[in-house]
């Protein structure tokens, strides 16, 4: 059960409006980096946790804070929007440039479908997609899952606070870096509780691996048609990570024959 405060997580502010600024803000709501994903991925993880209670805990705390990134960025839109009031809106009723501002790097819909606010979408207006949110029941890949949106989602964030020079703009994106600080460090922090990567590793943990086809389960296989020697790098040789066996070099050869499919009617 959620319960909401009329207060921003954190302020923003925008000192001078930019319909442009607010399109590229976008993708940090509704695309396959930003913070719909993150927010939905980290509350179904949390809903279907079968384990110690503390992560399904910990997993809502993070997955409801996420809501209000969304709603802070939501908000970013709205006030970047604000400029576009005298300039464009007259414009669309009066004398319909919506390929001007196609080409000037607005996105109509702000006007046509939302009415000067966000959208859930992306920079591009593609509806945010369901499909990118994992939650696999299994903890631990569902930890480096998490770790790799926070990463991408850093990335992004990093990226737009580069292409505004607005003070409040930078002001509020350097807070929502620094939260995707937090969240890749709280996501390995569980990977290192869960037992680190010999503790996990290999994924699921439950698989006896003398089901596994032990010839292969630790072999870097080479596709270079001109079968190189073994480079010696870190990963064909030594120990795996996970501790519970040897990498080595392999060149890969066929081991099936060709496939003949019966005719079709």
């Amino acid at each position: 059960m959620f319960f909401h405060d009329k207060k921003l997580q954190y302020t923003v502010k925008v000192d001078k409006p930019d319909p442009q600024f607010a399109r590229l803000l976008q993708q940090a709501i509704g695309g396959i980096e930003g913070e719909i994903r993150v927010c939905l991925q980290y509350l179904f993880q949390a809903w279907g946790n079968r384990g110690p209670q503390k992560y399904r805990d910990m997993l809502l705390e993070t997955g409801t804070e996420e809501i209000s990134h969304i709603e802070m960025l939501c908000t970013a839109v709205a006030l970047n929007l604000e400029g576009a009031k005298g300039n464009i809106i007259d414009e669309v009723v009066s004398n319909n440039p919506v390929v001007k501002e196609i080409i000037g790097g607005m996105d109509p819909r702000h006007y046509l479908s939302a009415g000067l606010a966000a959208m859930a979408a992306d920079s591009n207006g593609v509806p945010f997609n369901g499909s990118w949110v994992v939650a696999s029941g299994n903890l631990a890949a569902d930890m480096y899952a998490n770790v790799m949106a926070e990463s991408t989602g850093r990335l992004l964030a990093t990226r737009l606070w580069k292409s505004t020079e607005d003070p409040g703009m930078k002001d509020m994106l350097s807070f929502l870096i620094a939260r995707d600080t937090m969240h890749q460090n709280q996501w390995l922090a569980v990977l290192e509780d869960l037992g680190g990567l010999k503790g996990v590793h290999p994924i699921p943990n439950s698989f006896p691996q003398d089901k596994e086809n032990l010839a292969f389960n630790y072999a870097f296989v080479s596709t270079n048609i001109n079968n190189p020697e073994d480079p010696g790098e870190r990963w064909t040789m030594g120990q795996s990570p996970d501790g519970k066996g040897s990498f080595e070099f392999v060149n890969g050869f066929p081991e099936g024959n060709e496939p003949i499919l019966a005719l079709s009617h």
